[in-house]
Parts: C-alpha cells; structure tokens; sequence
C-alpha cells in the first residue's frame, strides 16, 4: 500500500479472507457518490450507502461473513478494509486539509463527526441510542466499526450523538457527517504547500 496520488485517482483496495470472513473492497477518495454494496448486513449497507453518497465517493464492497453467528466479524472487518483503503488512498497526505468538523441532523437527531488525519490512531464515542437494536442490526456495532476504521486508517476521529429519539435516525445523521466530515479533510487545500503538519509528516 502508499498511493502517493494526492489529486484525482486516490483510490485503495484489498482483499480480506479470514475463517470469518471474505471481503473485497475498493474505496476512491476523489469520486461521485457511487456505491455497489453488497453484504449479508442489510443495515450496514444503507448505511455505507449514506456515508458514500455524502461524501462523494466511490465505494464497492463485496463481502460475506458468519452472520449465522451475528453481524460483528462482518461489520468489524469491512471497517478494517475501509480504513486500510482510505490509508492508501492518501498517500503521504501532501495538500490535505487534515482536519474537519461537521453536524448533521437528520429529523429530531443531531450527530457531530470531528476528524484529524492525524497519523495518530485515536477514538472518542458519545452516543447513547434509545434501543439496543435496530431490525436485527445491534447498536453497538457501530462502535465496533467506527474504532476499527479509525484504528485503520491511522486517523484521529471523535464522534458525538448529541441528541435523538429514534435510532435509526441517530444512526444515520453518524454516517452522513462521517461521510461529510471525511470528504472536507481529504480535499486538497491549494495553499498547503507538502504537508499540513510543522513535524514535515503525517
């Protein structure tokens, strides 16, 4: 991995097959908001969707995982190859903006994601959600998805529900500022010039 493109074409893609798991993803930073989504995790999918569309890149993921047991190898791996995608997709990050905040509501929720492309691998997570379920898909995955693409992608990522009454909603306002959030960090600001870090390396 190290796709040093930092303009048009930033792009990754790995192949992940474990006892639990079989994924193929391709992930491109600079995209249009197109998603081929195809996992035994119908919640995930939508949710993928989301943050896809919103953040205006390209996304195909193939995966199928033990989800006869439940939802967690699936969705705990595909946030390993996101964050592994989006890690190669930016290279040695020379022009980015690094650093984002965004808010989305969606409905009565509200949901903040704040990013730094940091090279420091750091996750913060408030979010309290009125049911532990939503469909057959558990809460608590998006935690679990949330850390490991962070952890992945070498990045630095608080995310804040700060209010709701629905799940689903509260959800989906997380994956649509994820998207929003990560797309504005990524963009290429013309007056950086190498790195935006006084250390010379992110």
């Amino acid at each position: 991995m190290g796709n040093e493109n930092n303009g048009a074409g930033r792009a990754g893609s790995v192949s992940r097959k474990t006892n639990e798991t079989d994924i193929q993803l391709s992930f491109a930073v600079d995209g249009t908001g197109q998603a081929e989504i195809e996992t035994d995790v119908p919640f995930l999918n939508h949710m993928l969707d989301l943050f896809t569309k919103h953040g205006h890149f390209d996304l195909n993921v193939q995966a199928r995982g033990d989800v006869d047991i439940d939802d967690h190898h699936t969705v705990e791996d595909i946030g390993i190859c996101l964050g592994q995608t989006l890690l190669e997709a930016l290279g040695d990050k020379k022009g980015i903006k690094r650093y984002a905040s965004v808010f989305v509501p969606m409905d009565e929720a509200l949901a903040q994601v704040i990013i730094d492309l940091s090279n420091r691998p750091h996750f913060e997570y408030r979010a309290e959600y009125p049911s532990q379920q939503v469909g057959s898909f558990s809460t608590e995955l998006v935690h679990e998805f949330l850390w490991k693409f962070a952890l992945e992608a070498r990045m630095t990522l608080h995310v804040i529900v700060h209010y709701g009454q629905n799940t689903h909603h509260m959800i989906e306002a997380v994956f649509k500022a994820l998207g929003r959030a990560l797309d504005e960090a990524t963009s290429i600001d013309p007056r950086v010039t190498g790195v935006p870090s006084t250390k010379g390396v992110l």
